[in-house]
């Protein structure tokens, strides 16, 4: 069974920092591109940011870009989301992503990903 669980989300100060990671089983995604989502209540997913299969390629949403960094370690089949200089509008469910397919390149929106991990909260105080 193939299951992507992410891990790392709580509660923090407004200004502080976390990482997120997203560790996969049930088989490899180090030749597939994963990315990070997140989501409030009412709204659809956000897209935060995606990473190509090597980590040579990395695409970050213009919201957080300043304050993001995706990396990942293949020999850990573990993706990992640094987010720094925290805000109360960051406080969200964050999800991680994988592509059904090493042939797909990098993406944008929650349609171009097929696998998902339950969600990870990530609750920013002021």
């Amino acid at each position: 069974q193939v299951q992507l669980v992410e891990s790392g989300g709580g509660l923090v100060q407004s200004g502080g920092s976390l990482r997120l990671s997203c560790t996969a089983s049930g088989r490899t995604f180090s030749t597939n591109v994963m990315a990070w989502f997140r989501q409030t209540p009412g709204k659809g997913r956000e897209f935060v940011a995606t990473i190509n299969w090597s980590g040579e390629s990395t695409y970050v949403a213009d919201s957080v870009k300043d304050r993001v960094t995706i990396s990942r370690d293949n020999a850990k089949n573990t993706m990992y989301l640094q987010v720094s200089s925290l805000k109360p509008e960051d406080t969200a469910v964050y999800y991680c992503a994988a592509k059904s397919s090493a042939l797909y390149g990098l993406g944008y929106y929650a349609s171009d990903y097929y696998y998902w991990g339950q969600g990870t909260q990530v609750t920013v105080s002021s």
